[in-house]
């Protein structure tokens, strides 16, 4: 079957198909790779992946799509798949004929209830998809599918969940199927060189955080890995292949997870002589750090989420706040930049555990940051909580443009004062003399980073007016209510 595998348009600048940490719009346009789908497209020779949020594609042109194909699977997301499903449907309108597979994390947790929003869904597929979805297009019926949920007779039928992928080598190189289907140049992460190529050298997390969306329902907690030499070999290839390729990114949950094993992919690596960027725990040592720096380590994603003790207990971090500082120290030594990311609103959070763990972010004061809300995404022990606790509202978790709301309250802190949070943090962060100081530094020694400064510094502000009067709105609703029950 000819296959079109679909990120499908949705809010400007969302990215939740890809293999972003989580499914929102950012403060900065960014967008990353569609990963999970262009492994399955790599051993479907007929097959054509569209990314249609980079490359701007619009839903009358990815409507019209639907005539050249057979099957299409769409990666969709909690935020996204309302839009998702109308999307279908009208592809479906367009080719009566078409299957239509929906995968990602909603459908794993929630499969019947995905199916029931549209007979233009056929069947889902649960966690990873792809020998399922290959299987299907080489005329595997889906009642032999494992992990597969669709209708019969009436009813839903869910057949039993297969295995994780073990022999990952076994897998297509995501970077030939970008190369054959994308356009690099319109993939765009602010903390990365760009232009840059991502790929996973392992899947699963063997971390327990409560809120992280990937493993708990996706790639799950076991943890695969590819072998040293295909790594190599991939990113030989991708770096011969890609003209003016600035950076590699592992996008791994956790890149360096095992010392021994990352030390020993360093060695393999070192020779290729090219930078690259990953994920990163702080329970990293300096002896592997320094193994990374070697090889050609520029930049880590770590997530710091809080700076207060009993909230990294609360959300089974398996880290404290003296590791992270003494990760970060060691970094700094080392000359590896850091983009910590914290999050506002997790289990615990109090007035005074925000303040500390902004005290907290500005001692590390690493290269740059991001702050997120808290969102409990459905399948994951933070959702369990708040639901079990009275803690979740009704309201969407992202805007009209698909930034993040709150969409938790806890005692003393509404949804207005958790969004007014995170407009603190980020000013009191960035506003420092020496912060901004290294922001400017870099406009004037890297003039081809100029542009995308100005521009990254236009989105945000224009975020930050969207937030401020989201704040005032709600405490004005607030008033008005309180008022009446006067």
């Amino acid at each position: 079957m000819r296959t079109l595998f679909l990120n499908p348009p949705s809010f400007e600048g969302f990215d939740g198909g890809a293999s972003s940490r989580w499914p929102a719009s950012r403060e900065i346009e960014s967008y990353w790779y569609p990963v999970w789908l262009c492994y399955p497209a790599g051993m479907l020779p007929d097959s054509k992946v569209v990314d249609a949020p980079p490359h701007k594609i619009s839903i009358e042109q990815t409507v019209a799509m639907a005539r050249d194909f057979e099957l299409l699977v769409l990666f969709t997301s909690t935020p996204g798949f309302n839009v998702d499903v109308k999307i279908a449907e009208m592809m479906k309108d367009a080719n009566r004929k078409i299957k239509v597979a929906f995968v990602g994390p909603p459908v794993t947790v929630e499969p019947e209830k995905c199916l029931r929003a549209s007979k233009a869904i056929d069947f889902v597929v649960k966690r990873e998809f792809d020998h399922q979805i290959v299987s299907f297009a080489n005329g595997t019926p889906v009642e032999q599918l494992p992990g597969v949920s669709y209708r019969q007779n009436g009813g839903i039928r869910h057949n039993p969940e297969g295995g994780f992928i073990e022999n990952l080598d076994e897998l297509p190189w995501v970077t030939k199927i970008y190369k054959r289907d994308l356009d690099f140049r319109r993939y765009n992460v602010p903390f990365l060189l760009n232009p840059f190529v991502s790929l996973y050298t392992s899947r699963g997390c063997p971390a327990m955080c409560t809120f992280c969306l990937w493993p708990q329902t996706h790639s799950g907690h076991r943890w695969r890995l590819r072998s040293s030499g295909d790594v190599a070999n991939e990113v030989r290839w991708a770096t011969e292949n890609f003209p003016g390729l600035k950076e590699i990114f592992f996008d791994d949950d956790t890149f360096n997870y095992q010392k021994a094993r990352t030390v020993e992919l360093c060695k393999k690596l070192k020779p290729l002589n090219f930078t690259w960027s990953c994920t990163s725990r702080v329970t990293t040592d300096y002896e592997t750090l320094k193994a990374m720096r070697e090889a050609g380590c520029r930049l880590l994603i770590v997530g710091y989420e809080s700076g207060d003790a009993q909230i990294l207990k609360n959300i089974k971090k398996g880290a404290t706040l003296d590791m992270a500082q003494r990760f970060t120290a060691n970094c700094k030594k080392l000359g590896l930049a850091i983009h910590g990311d914290f999050i506002v609103g997790l289990p615990g959070e109090t007035r005074e555990s925000i303040r500390r763990t902004i005290d907290f972010a500005k001692r590390l004061d690493v290269e740059t940051i991001q702050v997120s809300i808290a969102h409990p995404y459905p399948g994951t022990e933070f959702y369990d909580h708040v639901k079990q606790n009275g803690l979740i509202t009704l309201d969407a978790m992202t805007d009209e443009a698909g930034h993040q709301l709150p969409n938790i309250v806890y005692p003393g802190l509404d949804r207005a004062e958790l969004v007014d949070w995170v407009e603190k943090f980020y000013g009191e962060y960035y506003f420092r003399p020496r912060v901004a100081w290294r922001v400017v530094r870099k406009a004037i020694l890297h003039g081809d980073e100029r542009r995308r400064l100005y521009k990254e510094a236009r989105e945000y502000l224009a975020l930050r007016s969207k937030r401020k009067k989201f704040v005032k709105d709600q405490r004005t609703s607030a008033g008005a209510m309180a008022g009446a029950g006067d």
